[in-house]
């Protein structure tokens, strides 16, 4: 299988807006339930305290704000994401060079070597995640009414296999992989999104539910099947999942009116990922789960004493 790039929104050279963003996101969850990892390569670290103080001193160069996040969810469990200036950046068609970690597609499947270091405990985090599409997508979606804000699902459905030496760890799971960009801070546009992700065996269920600034609101609630091909679904009613320690609400949408969390990945001030099960395409899910408060990210509070430890500036 061999893709063109463009059409996938796999172009690594696709350009990213002054005070914008563009980001590559990669999730997964192990066959056994036991571990998962989340690797989001950023243009424009929307999530960066730094690149936060650069918009609002009038400045906004998204190169200069870069970052390969992962994070390890399970036993052991780690955090990266360090924002790191334009210097740490290359990039070519079909690769992304950020500091010591890269992601490359060989137009088969997708490697990412990962050379962090870990926050706010600084320890080595060393290891390959290999990405292998059973299809991929063609579809991109508006997010916000006046286009500023995209996002497209390149490989809904597929494997991966982790292999990491800091620390020890070996599994395969099934996993997702997509992109958004935008030509402005996610603040600005949005007050919260949630978005969850289900795999089953002939299908992937993703849903995306985002409340505008403007006092608009989207709801997308799509099925891809094996051949990688995007369809709308009929959207289910909503359903409450128990918030966040931080208070954070966790709305989601199931076909039967119920869900139930299972553990939380990331609990955040402004943000949570979780495992959660669900009803969709008729079946029993297990699915990822995320909500995102966008003024709780808009607080200079959470920017200025709680954003750098976790998210620490890179001088080269």
């Amino acid at each position: 299988m061999h893709e063109n790039l463009n059409a996938t929104g796999l172009d690594f050279t696709l350009p990213v807006a002054e005070r914008g963003y563009r980001w590559w996101y990669l999730d997964a969850l192990s066959d056994d339930g036991a571990h998962g990892i989340t690797i989001i390569a950023f243009l424009g670290t929307v999530f960066s305290p730094w690149y936060a103080f650069a918009r609002r001193g009038g400045g906004g160069d998204p190169l200069n704000h870069c970052c390969m996040h992962v994070a390890l969810y399970g036993k052991p469990a780690r955090w990266a994401m360090t924002d790191r200036p334009r210097g740490a950046l290359r990039r070519g068609v079909d690769f992304l060079q950020i500091g010591p970690s890269a992601m490359r597609w060989d137009g088969s499947k997708l490697v990412v070597d990962l050379a962090e270091v870990t926050a706010p405990v600084p320890g080595k985090l060393r290891g390959r995640v290999t990405l292998y599409p059973e299809a991929l997508s063609h579809r991109a979606f508006r997010l916000d009414g006046a286009g500023r804000h995209h996002w497209q699902p390149i490989a809904p459905r597929s494997r991966v296999e982790v292999a990491f030496d800091n620390p020890a760890l070996r599994w395969a799971g099934f996993s997702y992989f997509d992109t958004n960009t935008g030509v402005a801070p996610l603040e600005e546009d949005f007050l919260f999104w949630d978005w969850c992700r289900a795999p089953m065996p002939e299908a992937t269920a993703i849903l995306y539910n985002a409340s505008r600034r403007d006092g608009s609101a989207q709801s997308l609630a799509l099925q891809v099947n094996r051949a990688g091909e995007v369809a709308d679904m009929p959207i289910p009613p909503p359903a409450m999942l128990p918030p966040g320690l931080w208070r954070v609400a966790r709305p989601t949408r199931s076909e039967d009116g119920k869900a139930e969390l299972v553990r939380a990945l990331v609990d955040a001030p402004f943000y949570t990922r979780s495992e959660i099960r669900t009803r969709l395409l008729g079946q029993n899910a297990v699915a990822v789960h995320e909500s995102l408060a966008l003024n709780r990210f808009d607080n200079l509070a959470v920017q200025a004493l709680m954003l750098p430890f976790r998210v620490p500036r890179a001088r080269t």
